[in-house]
């Protein structure tokens, strides 16, 4: 296949924002039963005890991680399918974030608007629940992405990832299911995490909660290059942390947020069926990325675009030519990841192995080649289920007559 090869603000890195207790006793008890991290765990089934890739410390387990999973599990078959369920809605201004609420509705954020709306997930109807407070949108930032508190059914709290007039920050509101006046159902914001450098591009902005029920975030260089090898800045990393924006255990440093770096703009973060985290990475002018993330990796950036093979660096497990990809969310679907491409306008699909994740089972499939443009997020939707968000109302696009919208698609 062309183009695809496989191998094998600034300051301190902890700045957090004033706290207003708001539910923090659920979120206390999350944290304290998942201090380990689930996700580092070798994709092979081997114990995350045991150094990765890398030469990467070890991170001690608990009793509260998931069972060692089958040897004997199925993989994926080397080629796949996609079928076009439905269109769920459409109409959607600027989307770039999805998350999926208890019972199947969905959130969907607006970059530009720097609103959230939650979507029927039968209907697809839209209610407005509001505005994010603080919100400056210009270039690739604005309101960026969301995420549903892992203890939803008691705290009610939606996380989103934003840029402001001085940073981008990462805040969580209530969302008052109850509301009966559309626009109104969000609570103030409660600030998390600030400080996160901010650019006119490479933003980053994909959040999502772990296997671990910890926050993990995907930033970007902001443009300038040497953030990322710079473990002090927040920019061009992949950040862990509790559901409050503190550091963890099993964090590489146990005062820092930062868990992996050496980024150029992460775009998309997902774990598979063994708890293995991924992300999707925009590249310059060659290659595009797909990596498995280990904690305290350097992922090469800005010495490095694409598998160089250099000693200190970890090499992405698969590549594409910029042209076919410029890949932004990824998902977890039936042993494979799914990642949506920008520029590349197209769906990929890789088959992952069972060797330790290192390389994929097959050559990756492009599916939906231009057919529906620019494509922004997908989102495990259960089963052989796939959500896909469309992004051609970004300014960057070609809208067409319902742009932009949600798909509802059959994978294997």
């Amino acid at each position: 296949m062309r183009g695809v090869l496989f191998g094998s603000v600034q300051g301190p890195a902890g700045p957090r924002g004033r706290r207003r207790g708001l539910r923090r006793g659920t979120v206390a008890a999350l944290a304290a039963g998942s201090l380990v991290l689930t996700a580092g765990c070798s994709s092979d089934g081997s114990s995350a005890g045991t150094a990765g890739v890398g030469g990467t410390p070890p991170v001690a387990r608990s009793s509260s991680a998931a069972p060692k999973p089958s040897a004997s599990r199925s993989l994926p078959p080397a080629k796949g399918s996609v079928r076009v369920v439905s269109t769920l809605t459409e109409g959607l201004d600027s989307p770039w974030g999805l998350a999926a609420l208890p019972g199947g509705d969905l959130l969907v954020s607006s970059r530009d608007k720097g609103t959230i709306t939650r979507i029927d997930g039968k209907t697809g109807k839209k209610t407005l629940l509001g505005a994010v407070p603080g919100v400056s949108p210009a270039g690739e930032g604005g309101l960026l992405g969301i995420a549903v508190s892992p203890a939803y059914g008691a705290d009610h709290l939606v996380y989103a990832y934003f840029t402001t007039e001085s940073d981008n920050r990462i805040a969580r509101m209530q969302y008052d299911e109850n509301g009966t006046t559309p626009g109104r159902l969000l609570g103030a914001p409660d600030t998390i995490l600030r400080g996160i450098p901010k650019g006119a591009i490479h933003n980053g902005g994909r959040i999502a909660f772990g296997p671990d029920h910890m926050l993990y975030a995907g930033t970007g260089e902001t443009g300038d290059d040497g953030l990322a090898q710079d473990k002090k800045s927040l920019a061009g990393k992949i950040l862990r942390m509790t559901p409050d924006g503190e550091p963890l255990h099993g964090n590489p440093a146990a005062d820092s947020v930062v868990y992996s770096y050496g980024h150029r703009n992460v775009q998309g973060l997902a774990w598979d069926g063994q708890q293995q985290l991924w992300a999707s990475e925009f590249g310059q002018d060659t290659w595009d990325e797909l990596n498995r993330i280990v904690p305290d990796g350097n992922y090469g950036w800005p010495e490095a675009e694409g598998r160089a093979g250099q000693k200190g660096f970890i090499d992405p497990v698969a590549q594409w030519k910029t042209s076919e990809a410029s890949p932004s969310g990824i998902a977890f679907v039936k042993g494979s990841i799914w990642m949506a491409g920008l520029r590349g306008e197209r769906l990929w699909r890789i088959p992952l192995s069972g060797s330790g994740g290192r390389e994929p089972l097959a050559a990756p499939q492009s599916f939906l080649v231009g057919k529906y443009g620019r494509l922004r997020t997908v989102l495990a939707a259960g089963g052989d289920r796939l959500w896909l968000v469309t992004s051609n109302t970004d300014t960057r696009g070609t809208p067409k007559p319902g742009d932009d919208r949600i798909l509802e698609l059959a994978v294997r």
